[in-house]
């Protein structure tokens, strides 16, 4: 590979002009996607005709009561710590699945709020305890 000068020397400059079309293009592939890929609060929602699911093994029970109190299963927790208990009690925990149980009064700000506290804590799933349809709430 000699130059075009015809003096019989190597050229030794790297061409950056494939380099920078590349990364003009991943650039614009960036910037089209970038705004698609909002991050939202992941939940599984179960639907509420669905029969109930059966489990040997106890779950964890996040709930918010009509006078947003938090539980963890049964145990008053401060929404301010909730994260750090959470993070605690799950890592004795091999499965790492939570549900929330909440009042149907409560605001969906401080759902939502608990939520990504839940999720801040490191729980793989987490799905939502609803009552079936034909049932009556009481």
């Amino acid at each position: 590979m000699q130059a075009g000068s015809g003096n019989g020397q190597f050229m030794s400059e790297i061409n950056v002009t494939p380099f920078v079309d590349v990364m003009l293009v991943l650039l614009i592939i960036f910037m089209v996607t970038a705004p698609m890929m909002v991050q939202g609060v992941d939940v599984n929602l179960p639907k509420a005709t669905a029969k109930a699911l059966k489990s040997s093994e106890e779950r964890l029970i996040i709930s918010i009561d009509n006078e947003m109190k938090v539980y963890i299963n049964e145990q008053v927790v401060s929404v301010e710590f909730l994260t750090q208990k959470l993070t605690a009690i799950l890592e004795n925990l091999e499965n790492k699945d939570v549900y929330l149980k909440a009042d149907k009064e409560i605001p969906y700000g401080i759902v939502v709020n608990v939520i990504s506290k839940i999720k801040k804590a490191g729980v793989d799933s987490l799905g939502m305890i609803t009552l079936p349809d034909n049932e009556d709430e009481s």
